[in-house]
C-alpha cells in the first residue's frame, strides 16, 4: 500500500476545491487590487489541526484565511508576511480582518490600529489578530485579549464561533502588478554614486507642448496613487512654464522625498531669441539658476536671489532628457533640428549623460492606443525611435511613455512606462557619477 501512498496524496490534492461561491470570491478579491488566490489548505480534507495548517502553509508568503460558519459568515484575516513557528508577536502593517454576508454588498474590512501584533507567528494557533482559529485542534475560534483590532461580534462573525469549514489561500500578485512594485522599490531604494549628493537632477528639455510638465504630473501620480495636476500643462502656442523649476517628489503622501529632482524650464521655440537658448541651458547645468528663477531675456543674469555663483555637485544638472512628442518627430523643423543639434553639443561638453522620452505614444500610434502593451509591436513607434539617430544618441537611450492627460484613474501598464523611464534616468545619472569619483569626489558607500 506504501507504494500507492504518493499517487493516493496526489489524487486527494487533484479533488480539493474552494467553498467559495462566485460571488463570495468577487467580494473577498475586491479587497485587494490585481491578484489571483491559491489554496493551500483545507480543514475539511487535511483535518482542523494545527499541524496540518503549518505544514502547508508557513514560509508561503502572503495569504488569507477564509472561515466559514452556520450564521452564513465568511470571515477570517489577511497576513503579508510568513508564518515560520517563530513564536513572536508580527508587526504587519497590511494585515486586517474582514468579514462577508450575502446581507452586506461589500465587505467588512477592519485594520489594526496601530499597525502593530498583525499576527502571532506560534506553534499551535492559526491566527490573525484576536482572532484564533482550529482553537485546540477543533473546529472553533477564540477571541484572545488584545486591543489591535476593534469590531462588533456581530457584525464580524454573527457570535457564532463554530466552524463549518476553514480555508487558507496563498495571495498572489499577478506580473504587472509584482514589475511595478519592483520599479517603485529600485527608485524608492535607489542611493547615487556619490556621497555629497542625496537627490541627482535630471533636467527636461523639448519643444513646446512635448509634455515635459505632464511627465513630471504623471510620476507624481503614480507615486501618490491617484492622478495629480501640480505643474502648469496646457496646449497654447507658446511655453506655459516660464521659470526654472525642481520639483521632488514623496513616495507616498506623507512620505520622504524620492532620490530624484525633475527639474523643468520653458519650451524650445525656433526662434533665436524665442523660448529657452543654450545660453540658458549652460547656466542651469553648472547649478548657476535656483528653483523659480524667471528666464527671460530682459532678466538674464539679473535675478540675483535666484543665482547661485559658486554652484556645489548637488546643484549641478545630472542628467538631461530630451522630451519629444511622437506624433510630431517628423516634423520638426530645421531650425529645431539645428537648436536641439547645439544644445548636444554644449551637454557633451560639460559630459552630461542624454537620454529621449517620447511622449504621446498612445496619440501616435491607433495600435497602441487600443492597447498600451502593443508598443513594442508597433512598427511606427520603432520608426520614431530611430530619429534619435538625429539627436546624436542611440536608439536605447530613447524611452516610450504615455503621460496621464485626460484620465481620472491610474493604469498599470501606463505607469509600467513611466517608471522603467525614471529607473533609466538614474541608471544614467550613475555614469555621470562614476566620472565625477574618478576625478576625485567621494564615493557614497
Amino acid at each position: 500500500m506504501l507504494v500507492f501512498l504518493p499517487q493516493f496524496l496526489g489524487d486527494v490534492m487533484s479533488v480539493v476545491k474552494s467553498s467559495l461561491s462566485v460571488e463570495q470570491e468577487k467580494k473577498l478579491l475586491s479587497l485587494f487590487g490585481h491578484v489571483r488566490l491559491h489554496l493551500l489548505y483545507k480543514a475539511s480534507v487535511h483535518g482542523y489541526m494545527n499541524l496540518a495548517f503549518h505544514s502547508r502553509c508557513d514560509g508561503q508568503g502572503p495569504t488569507i484565511l477564509v472561515a466559514y460558519n452556520k450564521a452564513g459568515f465568511v470571515y477570517g484575516g489577511y497576513i503579508s508576511k510568513d508564518y515560520a513557528q517563530t513564536g513572536q508577536a508580527i508587526n504587519d502593517d497590511k494585515a486586517f480582518l474582514y468579514s462577508i454576508t450575502d446581507q452586506r454588498e461589500k465587505p467588512l474590512r477592519v485594520s489594526s490600529t496601530d499597525g502593530q501584533n498583525g499576527f502571532t507567528d506560534g506553534f499551535y494557533g492559526l491566527n490573525v489578530g484576536v482572532l484564533w482559529f482550529l482553537n485546540n485542534n477543533t473546529a472553533t475560534v477564540e477571541i484572545v485579549a488584545g486591543n489591535s483590532y476593534t469590531f462588533e461580534a456581530e457584525e464580524m462573525h454573527g457570535n457564532d464561533l463554530q466552524l463549518t469549514e476553514c480555508e487558507v489561500y496563498r495571495v498572489e500578485g499577478d506580473q504587472k502588478a509584482s514589475t511595478k512594485d519592483r520599479l517603485m522599490d529600485y527608485i524608492k531604494n535607489y542611493k547615487p554614486e556619490v556621497k555629497s549628493v542625496v537627490q541627482p537632477r535630471v533636467l527636461l528639455v523639448g519643444p513646446v507642448g512635448a509634455g515635459k510638465s505632464s511627465f513630471f504630473n504623471s510620476i507624481n501620480s503614480v507615486f501618490k496613487g491617484h492622478v495629480t495636476g501640480q505643474a502648469n500643462t496646457g496646449s497654447v502656442g507658446t511655453s506655459l512654464t516660464t521659470q526654472f523649476r525642481t520639483y521632488s517628489i514623496k513616495a507616498e503622501q506623507g512620505g520622504k522625498a524620492l532620490p530624484l529632482v525633475l527639474c523643468d524650464t520653458m519650451g524650445l521655440e525656433e526662434g533665436p531669441s524665442a523660448g529657452l537658448d543654450t545660453d540658458d541651458i549652460t547656466s542651469i547645468l553648472k547649478g548657476h539658476v535656483q528653483d523659480r528663477y524667471q528666464v527671460s531675456k530682459t532678466e538674464m543674469y539679473q535675478q540675483e536671489d535666484f543665482m547661485c555663483l559658486i554652484p556645489i555637485i548637488p546643484d549641478t544638472i545630472h542628467c538631461v532628457v530630451y522630451v519629444l512628442d511622437a506624433c510630431k518627430v517628423t516634423l520638426v523643423s530645421a531650425k529645431m533640428v539645428d537648436k536641439l543639434a547645439a544644445i548636444r553639443k554644449g551637454i557633451n561638453k560639460l559630459g552630461v549623460p542624454q537620454l529621449v522620452l517620447l511622449t504621446k505614444v498612445d496619440e501616435a500610434c491607433p495600435l497602441v492606443r487600443e492597447d498600451l502593451t502593443n508598443i513594442y509591436l508597433s512598427h511606427y513607434i520603432e520608426r520614431m525611435v530611430s530619429v534619435s539617430v538625429c539627436l546624436g544618441v542611440s536608439q536605447s537611450c530613447v524611452l516610450p511613455v504615455k503621460n496621464y492627460s485626460r484620465e481620472f484613474e491610474l493604469d498599470i501598464h501606463t505607469d509600467i512606462l513611466l517608471l522603467t523611464a525614471v529607473v533609466q534616468m538614474l541608471r544614467y545619472t550613475d555614469d555621470y557619477f562614476d566620472g565625477i569619483y574618478l576625478a576625485g569626489d567621494q564615493k557614497s558607500e
